[in-house]
């Protein structure tokens, strides 16, 4: 069990992604303002965390995130739905902002996640993953990807984010 420790960013900064993993159990930490640029880099991530054969656990830190946009948050929701499919079990999101809670529940995580309203003190060292350029191309398929998965937890989300994927199938 994580041991909890408020953690706070005075400033905006530059989305970055930082992660751990001991034993087949991860941790991701989103810090900053994370948006699309980095969809290409968490998305690469999550496939090697899913060919780790000793896998067994995955939170997801959000304590240090100042902004997650909907691309980054298609993409976490894909995470949850691909390991309780593929594992059976539900990952673990962290978040200690308001702002960011409200956002979550908003967006239904609740239901893909155990979200827990703290911050998380993340045991051992976390490294900064390099980011991983993609084409344009790939990334506006990271993009689709990601609202469908948006859009496949609620109604709401759906009729969300409709216009959007109108526009990105065919744009």
């Amino acid at each position: 069990m994580p041991r909890c420790s408020s953690t706070s960013v005075a400033s905006s900064q530059e989305g970055k992604i930082l992660a751990a993993s001991h034993g087949g159990s991860y941790v991701i930490r989103l810090v900053g303002d994370v948006r699309l640029t980095l969809c290409t880099t968490i998305d690469e991530y999550f496939q090697v965390m899913y060919e780790d054969p000793e896998f067994t656990s995955v939170w997801v830190d959000l304590c240090e995130a100042q902004g997650i946009d909907s691309t980054t948050l298609g993409l976490l929701a894909k995470l949850a739905l691909t390991v309780e499919e593929k594992f059976g079990f539900r990952p673990t999101i962290y978040a200690s902002d308001p702002g960011i809670v409200r956002l979550l529940k908003s967006m239904a995580f609740q239901r893909l996640f155990d979200l827990r309203e703290e911050a998380c003190g993340v045991p051992g060292e976390v490294t900064e993953i390099p980011a991983v350029a993609g084409s344009e191309e790939a990334v506006k398929e990271k993009v689709i990807e990601a609202h469908r998965a948006l859009m496949g937890i609620s109604e709401e989300n759906r009729e969300r984010f409709t216009e959007l994927m109108t526009a990105l199938e065919h744009g």
